[in-house]
């Protein structure tokens, strides 16, 4: 008997007719949502690093970036300049790997510094697009990279992906920044989504001379959280001037040594989730 095979996504016994009806979204087991109430907590590198080191470990991978309005998963993931294809219905993502696919409206823009005006429809819109017209293929996790807050973005995501759909909390160890991931948490339980658990970044800063830890945003108030709330403590990722070496060069944190602190911190919190 003839394999019924669906030619753009190349999945057996797809059950997707084409656009807008949830295509593909059968064939993802897992959906990471990294969320964060606050900006500038390093929630792209965090998602990006997760999606690597998951791919690393040999599952098949999608990282999903939905911050419209800044888009950094490309250059963090050195495919800035990269467009996306289209096969009709089908967006075809970028490949970082073999089993690791990108996309990001930063695919799609046709100048870096082009500037997204866009209100909440139609940045929904496209959010739909991007989860159920593309053509992900048969994957182990979707990373889904959102912007800071409760808005538009991340309740698209959740509503779209559905209940199954778990976030990953990012914060910082600033009591300003716990305040506002409070609101993340909340918004997750209105929602109905559970939480997969939280980190904390920015835990501590490595000296790149005697190794010492200097707590320069304070410790351990993720981690207090997360008592406090019952949700897991996925692990602490400290400051390292690789990271911000490897993101501004565009390899992630794929080209540090499994012994550095951080690839140990970013391994220990994949084998959390």
């Amino acid at each position: 008997m003839a394999e019924n095979k669906c030619s753009s996504c190349n999945i057996s016994d797809c059950k997707s007719k084409g656009s807008g009806d949830k295509a593909c979204l059968d064939h993802i087991k897992n959906k990471l949502v990294i969320l964060s109430g606050k900006g500038g907590v390093g929630k792209s590198t965090v998602a990006a690093n997760i999606a690597i080191a998951l791919a690393e470990k040999g599952y098949s991978v999608g990282l999903l970036d939905v911050d419209i309005h800044g888009p950094s998963i490309p250059r963090i993931m050195g495919l800035k300049g990269q467009k996306a294809k289209v096969k009709a219905p089908w967006l075809i993502p970028v490949k970082w790997a073999e089993n690791l696919k990108v996309i990001s409206l930063g695919f799609l823009l046709p100048d870096d510094n082009e500037a997204v005006i866009w209100r909440g429809p139609v940045k929904g819109s496209l959010i739909k697009q991007f989860i159920e017209e593309v053509a992900w293929g048969n994957l182990d996790y979707l990373v889904v990279d959102c912007p800071p807050g409760t808005g538009d973005e991340p309740l698209s995501v959740l509503q779209i992906l559905g209940k199954d759909a778990k976030a990953v909390i990012v914060t910082t160890p600033q009591a300003v920044s716990i305040d506002d991931v409070r609101r993340s948490i909340t918004f997750c339980e209105k929602v109905g989504n559970p939480v997969a658990g939280i980190i904390e970044n920015m835990s501590g800063f490595i000296c790149p001379t005697c190794g010492d830890s200097v707590d320069i945003f304070g410790s351990g108030n993720g981690e207090n959280l997360a008592r406090e709330t019952g949700i897991k403590f996925l692990g602490a990722i400290p400051i390292d001037k690789a990271i911000v070496q490897s993101g501004d060069a565009g390899q992630a944190l794929s080209n540090l040594d499994e012994s550095h602190p951080v690839k140990k911190a970013l391994n220990n919190i994949v084998e959390g989730l």
